[in-house]
């Protein structure tokens, strides 16, 4: 799929936040500026605004590594896992030992050696156009027949 606007990331991510819910995870690719923070921030205002909550201020967690934000009675965790340098670093920080009652994103999720059975892959890419990204989902466990593209 293309993303050929902010408005189209938007709405992609506006998509996504219909069908996830606490228990889930979501796992974003792709290189340096190329649009998972800017998902996430959609994806997380677009929950707070459904729940009719002030939107957050969605900062990349890279320095922090994770930020959490409590929206309504959903609890979204944010990782950025890029500083980290071995499955030993990801491994304290019990990403999948905290309780299934939140949505749980991470970007740079390439270290992590066991991955959840069930979740939602996104792929983002740039693209020969300066705005536009390409993006493919993949998804697998309860995802796996899910038509992503036809949301």
């Amino acid at each position: 799929m293309q993303l050929k606007s902010l408005e189209d990331t938007k709405n992609f991510s506006k998509n996504i936040s219909k069908i996830i819910k606490s228990g889930d995870i979501i796992f974003l690719h792709g290189e340096i500026g190329v649009g998972k923070t800017t998902f996430v921030r959609f994806l997380i205002n677009h929950i707070e605004s459904k729940s009719r909550i002030k939107n957050s201020d969605i900062l990349s967690p890279t320095f922090n590594i994770v930020y959490d934000y409590d929206v309504g009675n959903i609890k979204i965790i944010h990782y950025d896992l890029f500083r980290l340098k071995s499955y030993k670093d990801i491994s304290q920080l019990g990403i999948f030992e905290t309780s299934q009652e939140s949505i749980k994103i991470v970007e740079w999720p390439e270290l992590i050696k066991t991955k959840p059975k069930d979740r939602i892959d996104i792929f983002f890419e740039y693209s020969e156009l300066v705005n536009s990204r390409k993006v493919r989902v993949v998804g697998f466990g309860k995802w796996k027949d899910y038509k992503f593209n036809e949301n």
